[in-house]
């Protein structure tokens, strides 16, 4: 009977902690599921076999008997042995060992009428152990292993909306959802629609809709980190005199007081004036405005002769 590396099934180290396993369970489980690999027997029974791996080290009792297990099938490999001469029973839940005939477990109701079971090496070793032993287990075995695939649909959202939060509606068979977009939000940040993605198998619950966000570029404003930058055109006697200047900001608009001989391409920062943060919009980052001198055009003859005089006097 062969051996079962449910580890390697999984793709997760054997040192691995119950959420790595989970995670990874979750991650193979939908990308072989038969809604999404529609007439695939090859998908089909890589996901029954990534089932199998996960109820074993799923479950805290299945994974200790199982790890025992697996130290004394390596002890037996290194010693060169037959590999059909390994001695089944001490480890077998069937009776008369590990050399009867074991029927598959029915998993019709697990995988939608989808058919096959268990392997032999699962039935010979946990078949004692298996879902029907205890309702609570075998309950929440079906559920995860029938979870409807998660889906994912961008959504554009500009600036504006970013900063004070906004709301989307959504058709979805035949229904109106609305959705809050929370402030703060990014391109890549996800908004999570609980039970509205795929049907599970079974008695399964539906997977999850998800709103990746994608941030429009703004015309005025540059976002970095939950900072904003923006060029604040100052003309040049102002610059060179000092004076106030106007800074938009998505609130509306700020005054700027500006030095005496500001050089162009100064930074002012303008603080709180920036994004929310997305997991406490109470905190906010900055707005930093950047001198851009506007030099005067059109000049008149007078306009030049005083510039040109100034030029003189420098």
């Amino acid at each position: 009977m062969e051996y079962k590396d449910y580890y390697k099934i999984l793709g997760v180290d054997k040192k691995a902690s119950e959420k790595e396993i989970k995670k990874a369970y979750r991650k193979l489980a939908r990308k072989h599921h038969p809604d999404v690999n529609p007439g695939d027997d090859a998908a089909e029974g890589r996901f029954k076999e990534i089932n199998e791996a996960h109820e074993v080290l799923g479950d805290p009792e299945k994974r200790k008997k199982y790890d025992q297990l697996g130290s004394s099938w390596q002890q037996y490999q290194r010693r060169g042995a037959e590999p059909g001469g390994f001695d089944w029973s001490q480890w077998s839940t069937q009776p008369g060992g590990g050399r009867v005939h074991v029927e598959y477990a029915d998993l019709s109701d697990l995988f939608g009428g989808g058919g096959g079971g268990f392997s032999d090496f699962f039935s010979t070793v946990f078949g004692g152990m298996g879902r029907g032993a205890s309702a609570g287990r075998g309950a929440q075995s079906q559920s995860r292993a029938a979870l409807g695939q998660d889906y994912e649909h961008e959504v554009e959202v500009t600036l504006e909306e970013a900063f004070a939060g906004a709301s989307r509606v959504l058709q979805k068979d035949g229904r109106s959802l609305e959705v809050k977009i929370p402030a703060g939000v990014r391109t890549g940040s996800r908004v999570r629609m609980r039970g509205e993605g795929g049907g599970g198998l079974g008695a399964g619950a539906k997977g999850d809709l998800y709103l990746r966000v994608k941030l429009l570029p703004h015309h005025t404003f540059e976002l970095k980190g939950d900072d904003l930058y923006c060029d604040v055109p100052v003309d040049v006697y102002a610059a060179v005199l000092g004076g106030e200047v106007r800074v938009p900001t998505l609130k509306g608009g700020a005054m700027l007081k500006i030095p005496p001989e500001t050089q162009g391409g100064k930074l002012f920062r303008l603080k709180g004036q920036g994004m929310p943060h997305l997991k406490d919009s109470q905190k906010r980052g900055d707005l930093y405005a950047k001198v851009r001198v506007m030099v005067p055009q059109d000049l008149s003859a007078q306009e030049k002769e005083l510039f040109t005089e100034l030029a003189d006097m420098r």
